[in-house]
């Protein structure tokens, strides 16, 4: 092994040793831009975090428009994130990047592929272990996708334990 991969390898250790891991849930509801529509998506996330490197995984739903002729879509992402290791002004700033398991449907027509994410965000401090997320995504999906490039912002209520 070469000595900058040891040493990459001992500083996240000892990151993660100084600051215990903690967990977190969130709940979320927001908007998907998927042309040439807003969707209402809604969703939840489990994470797990250590000083600045953070895992999570995520599903979200967004419902079919058929005014539209825009598909629903239902994601199940994993995520690696990398964020502030302490808070700043009650604000932690994180930035995140993963892929998984979609499925988009329009009438009868199904898509399941791989898709990839990445985005950034923040979590608001409220009270105790309770603190809002706002996040920002951008998705791409598929070849056979009808969208292959989706946004999303959110809004949601995160619980850390």
């Amino acid at each position: 092994m070469s000595r900058a991969f040891l040493l990459i390898v001992m500083v996240t250790v000892s990151l993660g040793i100084t600051k215990p891991a903690s967990a977190d849930l969130t709940a979320f509801i927001g908007s998907t831009t998927r042309s040439p529509s807003h969707q209402t998506v809604r969703g939840a996330a489990i994470g797990l975090s250590l000083a600045v490197v953070g895992f999570e995984f995520e599903y979200s739903d967004t419902s079919e428009n058929a005014q539209h002729s825009t598909p629903a879509l239902q994601s199940s992402i994993f995520n690696v994130l990398v964020q502030t290791p302490f808070e700043i002004s009650r604000l932690q700033f994180y930035g995140t990047i993963g892929g998984g398991i979609y499925r988009e449907r329009i009438s009868d027509s199904v898509d399941i592929g791989f898709g990839s994410n990445i985005g950034a965000g923040l979590k608001v401090s409220l009270i105790g272990p309770l603190r809002a997320r706002i996040d920002y995504r951008v998705f791409r999906l598929g070849r056979d996708s009808v969208n292959n490039s989706t946004q999303r912002v959110y809004v949601g209520f995160n619980v850390g334990f």
